[in-house]
């Protein structure tokens, strides 16, 4: 928490480079970065980790060679701001080379404990940096929240998707129904994010 009425100093990307090339933060701490601050992450739990790992086998088998899923890839915003979605699909003449807003075609995020930041102040940004398209999936309840069609106020479209329901992407040949994939809603007792 910062201090109120305190002036604060925004990093940049490149600084924040630097503090993890030093040692000065550890390569396996979670944060992300939004105007120069860096906003720490939540540990990922097993359920979160096993709808990614169903999930990401079945988006591997499913997309076309011209595109590519990128899993928990950085994606650079500006020279203050980048986000680690789950999964990031993006044209495969983009690589070699990093992975900025306007390469994503559709940005995937599994959430749990994260899942009102993700639906929230995450979402307002990926339709800042013109993200077409996003999909956040209920790591316990496999509902996933569909994010689409960009206005001056952000997404114009938002729609709610049961793990029975097929999603299929705006911009690309992708479809997947999460019950097909195995997935069952997390019974009554809490499991971890």
């Amino acid at each position: 928490m910062a201090a109120e009425a305190m002036p604060r100093r925004a990093w940049t990307v490149a600084e924040v480079e630097a503090m993890v090339k030093a040692g000065i933060l550890s390569e396996d701490e979670r944060f992300e970065m939004i105007g120069g601050e860096v906003v720490p992450m939540s540990p990922k739990g097993a359920r979160h980790e096993w709808v990614k790992v169903v999930l990401n086998r079945s988006l591997q088998r499913t997309i076309g060679d011209e595109f590519v899923i990128a899993q928990e890839t950085t994606l650079r915003l500006d020279e203050r701001s980048f986000l680690e979605p789950d999964f990031c699909l993006f044209p495969a003449l983009v690589l070699p080379g990093p992975v900025r807003g306007p390469d994503v075609l559709l940005a995937i995020e599994v959430a749990d404990s994260s899942l009102l930041y993700d639906t929230g102040r995450k979402i307002s940004i990926y339709a800042a940096y013109g993200i077409p398209e996003v999909w956040v999936v209920n790591a316990k309840t496999l509902e996933t929240l569909m994010f689409r069609t960009l206005g001056v106020e952000g997404y114009r479209t938002r729609r709610v998707f049961g793990p029975n329901d097929q999603l299929m992407a705006g911009s690309v040949d992708l479809s997947v129904t999460l019950a097909a994939l195995g997935l069952t809603p997390a019974e009554g007792r809490d499991e971890e994010d």
